[in-house]
């Protein structure tokens, strides 16, 4: 239940705290009091969008708190322990809107909008008025059936079966679609690669090439320099190395007197071998260049093919070799395309059987809680005043002209939720057959009905708290007497928060807290207090009279008050 919510400049409310309590709590006020704020800033604390402008006026940001106590939800506990938030059976949600932005914490624990949406969502249910509308839109009666607790894991297994279908089919798609692909450029790849594969391209090729090209190019230039190195070295009248072996013994008889040239004796010895292995390098290099324009001319059309290929290609050396390999595969890949195709056929027809089984098991369970839903509809309107209705659930296939499986020799449309179609039929007059829900409820008839599915599915899920935001509408008199006494009954179950113009169902309420415009200094606000016993008797007969509350009016509210306790 939701021990306490406490509000802090959220639209015209400055700072605000109020205490629940168990069974069914009624707000009341008069229009524009501030009902729909209370609503804004506990649906802001269940995660929904909150815009900047709820923000009042001069304050930095809007706060949203509420104290509610989970029970021994194992959905709620999982979700805690994922996101690594202490619990100690009770929470405290949070929720603040700047002007830069939002934030929301669990137990000061600060977390995503998403995961505080997905807690809120499993501690209350809050119907507000536009959830009418929903009710009358077909698209939406499959979900309320998916909500029974015995349709999920029939459901989850379905959709374990359809996710496996539904990646074979769109492999088979992506092959189908990769064949046609290689088909229309089967003959480009052909050409392409023989035209590469005649061309054997190495990836050192291109620089092994300019090596080369730049040694022919400058042979001439080499053998005059190599030659001109070696006479010097080696010259017949006086050579570079008779010079170095005469001061090499010079400096030899030197250091025997003068130690000091001992260590340039050294270097030149040290020069003296260096020298000869370079004179020796170069008669041997000499013997090896080659004069061969032929080879050299040759080697310049290779190098001009290489360039025309990178150019027509827009490929590096390297990335040709690459894409070479590539068009190869891709041609070798066309040839296996039926074998690879005819694969996942087989995989398809499989997964169709088993796919056909789960969406048969999901149907059937799914007409038999639309039966049991619709006698259980049927009985509660009575409560609620409809005598002589008939309400009906509708499963059907969702047959067209293709589909992933077959029902009775038809093709039936599948979708991650099913092979279903559900639409909700109701009659409210005796003796007319049941019609469109859309097309034949009033908007009071479609309130009881969303009280009569609220109150079914309150006590399949067994939701801690239910909000309703003036589910009353479209109706008066005798009838809200009846919603009312329903809500009453109902909060046995769960914690009930309504908010109402009704004295019927306002007289029902365990506890009764009144909504009010006041205005302090320059600014607006709301209050919201709780109300005694008398206050209780008061507003309600406020609710029956207007603002002149008349004592015939205060005993009728005592009566319909003593009438609501009795039940």
């Amino acid at each position: 239940m939701i021990k306490s919510l406490y509000i802090k400049d959220f639209a015209l409310i400055d700072e605000l705290e109020v205490r629940f309590e168990e069974g069914l709590n009624v707000l009341t006020g008069q229009t524009g009091a501030g009902k729909s704020i209370i609503i804004g800033a506990l649906n802001m604390i269940l995660g929904e969008r909150a815009a900047t402008e709820v923000i009042r006026q001069g304050a930095d940001k809007a706060i949203s708190e509420a104290a509610i106590t989970a029970g021994s939800s194992e959905v709620v506990k999982k979700l805690l322990r994922e996101n690594e938030i202490e619990f100690a059976g009770e929470l405290i949600l949070r929720r603040e809107i700047r002007h830069a932005g939002s934030r929301a914490f669990i137990n000061d624990t600060p977390v995503t909008i998403s995961v505080l949406k997905e807690v809120g969502d499993q501690l209350v249910d809050l119907h507000g008025q536009h959830d009418h509308q929903l009710l009358l839109k077909d698209e939406n009666h499959l979900g309320v059936i998916d909500q029974f607790d015995q349709v999920k894991p029939y459901l989850n297994s379905y959709r374990e079966a359809w996710a496996e279908m539904s990646a074979f089919q769109n492999e088979l798609k992506h092959l189908l679609k990769r064949e046609r692909e290689l088909r229309e450029k089967s003959d480009l790849y052909q050409f392409q690669l023989k035209e590469l594969e005649a061309a054997k391209l190495s990836p050192d090729e291109e620089e092994e090439l300019v090596a080369e090209m730049n040694l022919l190019d400058n042979a001439e230039e080499l053998d005059q320099k190599v030659r001109a190195i070696t006479d010097i070295g080696n010259g017949d009248d006086v050579s570079l190395m008779q010079l170095i072996n005469t001061v090499k013994l010079h400096l030899e008889d030197i250091a025997r007197i003068e130690p000091d040239f001992e260590s340039y004796l050294k270097e030149v010895n040290s020069a003296r071998i260096s020298l000869q292995e370079t004179l020796q390098f170069a008669e041997r290099y000499r013997d090896q260049i080659e004069f061969n324009p032929l080879r050299l001319e040759t080697l310049r059309q290779r190098q001009a093919e290489l360039m025309r290929l990178q150019k027509k290609y827009m490929r590096s050396l390297p990335e040709l070799i690459q894409y070479t390999a590539e068009i190869r595969s891709e041609l070798n890949k066309a040839e296996n395309f039926d074998l690879e195709t005819g694969r996942i056929r087989r995989q398809i027809e499989e997964q169709r059987t088993l796919l056909t089984e789960r969406a048969s098991e999901l149907h059937e369970i799914r007409v038999r809680i639309g039966e049991t839903l619709s006698e259980d509809i049927v009985n509660s309107l009575k409560n609620l005043g409809i005598m002589h209705g008939q309400f009906r659930v509708r499963t059907d296939w969702m047959f067209t002209e293709k589909g992933w499986i077959d029902i009775d020799g038809r093709p039936v449309a599948c979708t991650e939720n099913g092979c279903d179609e559900v639409r909700f039929f109701i009659s409210t007059n005796k003796g007319e057959e049941p019609k469109p829900l859309a097309k034949i409820a009033s908007g009071g008839e479609v309130s009881r009905v969303m009280l009569a599915l609220k109150s079914i599915l309150a006590r399949q899920h067994h939701l801690p708290v239910m909000i309703f935001d003036e589910i009353d509408t479209g109706i008066s008199g005798n009838i809200s007497e009846k919603v009312g006494r329903e809500m009453r009954k109902l909060s046995e179950h769960c914690q009930i928060i309504a908010i109402t113009h009704q004295p019927q169902i306002a007289s029902q309420a365990h506890k009764h807290y009144r909504v009010a415009k006041v205005e302090e200094g320059e600014r607006t606000l709301t209050r919201i207090e709780p109300l005694n016993s008398d206050e209780h008797i008061r507003e309600v007969a406020a609710l029956m009279s207007g603002e002149q509350i008349t004592e015939s009016a205060l005993a009728s509210a005592r009566e319909l008050i003593e009438r609501g306790n009795g039940n």
